[in-house]
């Protein structure tokens, strides 16, 4: 069963990215607006890991800097999600294909 929010370490450690990186992107990105509760701690959704995932696409697959994620994210979010999903199969297909190479060797 999968969770409705995620903490801020919770959410770095699935990304393996500092807890201030994720601050970072929230005042540079408008599209990632965790919740946060009185005590002001914020809580991730579905949604926020989703945009943190495009960022982290953008940033880090496709090399561009934090002015041009929030361009493309702005401009063509659709297209970007569906082009971070791609890159993710793609992976589990290099993982699953790396593994079957070993099996036969």
């Amino acid at each position: 069963m999968e969770k409705l929010y995620y903490s801020i370490s919770e959410v770095a450690e699935m990304f393996n990215i500092n807890q201030s990186n994720l601050r970072y992107w929230e005042k540079e990105f408008k599209q990632l607006k965790p919740k946060r509760n009185k005590g002001n701690t914020r809580f991730y959704t579905k949604e926020d890991i989703q945009v943190i995932k495009n960022i982290i696409h953008l940033v880090e697959d496709k090399k561009l800097t934090l002015d041009g994620a929030k361009q493309q994210l702005s401009q063509k979010k659709e297209s970007v999600e569906k082009q971070q999903e791609l890159v993710e199969r793609l992976k589990l297909i290099r993982l699953e294909l790396t593994s079957i190479l070993k099996e036969i060797e």
